[in-house]
């Protein structure tokens, strides 16, 4: 099926590296998906089995991805997102040459718990602003975003185009708090059925959890602005109230 010294390596091998090629030159972009196993057996003239160790080892090469009922689909470059510099999704993204945007799942007044109250060092009930957004780059959902702010804050912010614009972008530039330090935690975990929904994975992938408390300058020298929490595997989510801002963050892994 090859010429010259790919012609000693297994078949399997040979089919991997034409695809290779294929993802190499452009014919086949980050999000393509792939032909179907009888489509591939019969280009190629193998057998399924091939077919199927060929795809094995380019998923473990992270080249493509099985998605359950779906097909197999090309994967995107991994994205590496420096945590010495506080940046937002749209700087990440355009700093790679992806194109951002945002979808809002949800937005409402609710009551603070244990957790988010401790990271924005409010009482616990506390009235805040959640606001539940999918990320996407190049249109491919990559996080799940849940931002808390406080109430007075969270109902400005609500009344904004937060598919267009981001949180931070209108804290900042809007709202007039600049954000000057956060704190970092990260964490593996697998994905609950709400954030596997939203990126269109499977429940119980991995994911790598980031939460994230900003803070903003006072008079006390610093306070906390909210609280995020990223989880990739696809997700984002972002807390923030008075003085800080706490996100957790969830990418796949």
């Amino acid at each position: 099926m090859s010429n010259g010294e790919d012609n000693r390596l297994p078949l399997y091998a040979q089919v991997e590296n034409v695809i290779i090629d294929r993802i190499s030159n452009g014919s086949l972009p980050p999000g393509t998906r792939l032909p179907s196993e009888d489509s591939l057996v019969q280009e190629y003239a193998v057998s399924r089995t091939t077919i199927r160790a060929a795809i094995q080892s380019l998923v473990q090469r992270g080249l493509v991805e099985i998605r359950r009922g779906k097909g197999t689909f090309v994967t995107y470059p991994k994205i590496t997102q420096e945590l010495t510099e506080l940046t937002g999704f749209v700087e990440d993204m355009q700093a790679l040459g992806r194109h951002a945007a945002a979808k809002v799942l949800d937005q409402q007044v609710v009551a603070a718990n244990q957790v988010v109250a401790r990271q924005l060092a409010l009482p616990q009930g506390a009235p805040v602003v959640r606001i539940q957004r999918v990320r996407l780059a190049d249109g491919m959902p990559l996080s799940f975003d849940e931002t808390y702010l406080p109430k007075e804050l969270g109902e400005k912010v609500m009344a904004d185009n937060l598919e267009t614009e981001p949180i931070f972008s209108l804290l900042e530039q809007k709202y007039r708090t600049p954000l000057v330090e956060a704190e970092y935690q990260l964490e593996a975990i697998c994905a609950d059925a709400t954030v596997a929904t939203a990126l269109c994975i499977d429940v119980g992938s991995a994911i790598f959890l980031i939460e994230r408390t900003s803070y903003y300058p006072s008079t006390n020298s610093k306070s906390p602005c909210g609280a995020a929490i990223r989880q990739s595997g696809g997700v984002f989510r972002y807390q923030a109230a008075s003085n800080s801002i706490a996100c957790t963050m969830s990418f796949r892994l």
